[in-house]
């Protein structure tokens, strides 16, 4: 999975938004335009392939107003999944909010 194959499902339009997100962003905030500009802007930054029921990872990016976001998507090689999306955790992540901390 690369964030080219993930792009090219946005300008097809071969996106699922999961139940899961839409209540996510509702309560975070984000629109769905700041969900597909973090695909269009963004970068890989972990890959999930043994997840279920499709391979998934997490797409570092921003919004349209330059928030960073992390989106977990999940891809059957036809479709895209938004899984859940929510805005940087500096307690999570390293300073550089791509690299996850250690625990």
């Amino acid at each position: 999975m690369n964030i080219i194959e993930l792009n090219n499902c946005v300008l097809k339009r071969k996106i699922q938004w999961t139940a899961h997100v839409a209540q996510r962003i509702q309560e975070r905030d984000i629109s769905r335009h700041d969900v597909l500009n973090c695909i269009r802007t963004g970068e890989i930054i972990e890959d999930y392939p043994e997840d279920y029921p499709h391979p998934s990872c997490l797409v570092f990016g921003s919004t349209i107003n330059g928030a960073t976001l992390h989106l977990v998507v999940g891809y059957d090689f036809e479709f895209i999944y938004i899984i859940t999306a929510y805005y940087r955790n500096i307690l999570k992540f390293e300073a550089d909010l791509k690299t996850r901390k250690e625990s």
